[in-house]
């Protein structure tokens, strides 16, 4: 172990009071699940299922949405492995409780401390482990190195800040990467750096988003909206908004209402008790507005700006609307972007920023059949959406553009599991041996 890894497992060995104080005041925060708390700290709350066990780590909602996919062709290829799935947050774990499918299973993900960790490990002792993108957790890794229980790191990205920074540190990065057998990059670029770390066997197999399912989408609140709105259009979304978005929202419904008098913005805030912002915004640029938790459906009457202040109706409003804005693409935070995938599979035309760099990549692959408009600043973002509401033909071609995009990506599944199932099989073999 390197010395910066044995300080960093001193560290969280000492400051054990500090972990369990960060996880009083997350719970206090709503951040934690009271009723499985020790969950963090790898006391079960089940027991382990006999047979073969497979774990999968997805860290948040993103990761999540990714993993079911996964999960799914996982359980097709290999029906008798169980799976257990760890993510960090409420609400990916509620997403799990929804659309987990019976062979599957959700437990809240363990803090990175030691004993926590072999607590962990000592009661799942799964056969095989896969994490989702780049949550490396040194402790965690290194036990299931120690334990030789294999762990395949799947949908892998380095950014150019987080590969400058491994980059200082060789030795540890190359410990690391060192527990995992296989990498699987989501793109030629990620596979370099990894191999530059020091990983082995590593595969650029494509971004598993582009085979993920659709965000979830009440058919019924969406008839009812569809059926609301009928005679109102158009409607678009800013979706997944940041602080300096709303704002910008806003200016530019008022420019568009000028052209369109029963236009509708519909604001979806990636952290929706931020509502009370947002409300100031509205009142500040003179926008009318309502409250999807006050308000089920927008009245036209008073309503220009509907605020969806509510947890997991992404897939609904990009159900409704014909056109989706990517949000922390123009925010005040510096940006980065979110995943464009989920507003293209709903069949919007999607549009960003300029400061989307974390989601590079996916822009990348989705201007090569034109099935994204990226801009460079506001007064560019409302020119082009003028121009789409104001040309059918033009919307109609860039929806067009994005199913191409879509279906020439569709495969990516049957790649990564292509890879996966000799690490399945042997772990298969193992068992029954």
């Amino acid at each position: 172990m390197t010395a910066l890894l044995s300080l960093y497992n001193i560290t969280l060995r000492v400051g054990e009071p500090m972990l369990n104080l960060l996880l009083k005041q997350r719970l206090k925060k709503g951040k934690e699940d009271a009723a499985r708390l020790d969950e963090r700290k790898g006391i079960a709350t089940r027991p382990r299922p006999s047979g073969k066990l497979l774990w999968i780590h997805a860290a948040s909602v993103g990761e999540s949405q990714s993993a079911l996919v996964l999960i799914d062709a996982v359980g097709a290829a290999a029906p008798d492995c169980k799976i257990l799935v760890t993510t960090g947050t409420v609400t990916s774990a509620a997403l799990m409780q929804d659309r987990l499918p019976a062979h599957a299973f959700h437990q809240y993900a363990v803090i990175d401390h030691p004993a926590w960790v072999d607590r962990f490990l000592n009661h799942w002792q799964p056969d095989l482990a896969l994490w989702i993108e780049s949550e490396l957790w040194p402790n965690t890794l290194l036990a299931l190195k120690r334990d030789a229980i294999p762990a395949i790191l799947v949908n892998a990205r380095l950014s150019d800040a987080s590969f400058a920074t491994w980059s200082w540190f060789p030795k540890t990065a190359k410990e690391i990467l060192g527990a995992f057998p296989l990498v699987l990059t989501q793109t030629q670029t990620d596979a370099q750096r990894f191999k530059a770390l020091g990983a082995d066997n590593v595969y650029a197999a494509d971004n598993i988003k582009f085979s993920a399912y659709p965000l979830p989408c009440d058919k019924g609140q969406l008839a009812h909206l569809q059926k609301a709105l009928s005679s109102h259009t158009p409607i678009w979304v800013f979706a997944s908004t940041h602080a300096g978005e709303e704002e910008i929202a806003c200016n530019i419904h008022n420019k568009l209402k000028k052209h369109f008098p029963t236009i509708l913005t519909i604001v979806v805030p990636r952290h929706p008790d931020r509502r009370d912002e947002i409300v100031k915004t509205c009142q500040k640029t003179n926008v009318p507005f309502a409250l999807r938790s006050a308000s089920p459906s927008p009245n036209f009457e008073k309503d220009g700006v509907y605020i969806v202040d509510t947890m997991g109706e992404l897939g609904l409003f990009y159900s409704l609307a014909t056109i989706a804005v990517i949000g922390r693409s123009f925010s005040l935070d510096g940006g980065g972007g979110h995943n464009p995938i989920e507003a293209a599979q709903m069949g919007c035309v999607v549009l960003t920023g300029p400061n989307n760099q974390f989601q590079r990549p996916l822009y990348d692959d989705m201007a090569q059949d034109k099935a994204v408009i990226e801009v460079p600043d506001e007064t560019a973002l409302f020119n082009e959406l003028l121009a789409v509401m104001s040309s059918p033909e033009k919307l109609e071609v860039m929806r067009h553009n994005t199913k191409k995009f879509l279906e020439r990506k569709s495969g990516v599944i049957k790649t990564i599991l292509a890879h996966l199932m000799p690490f399945i099989q042997k772990s298969e073999r193992q068992d029954a041996a």
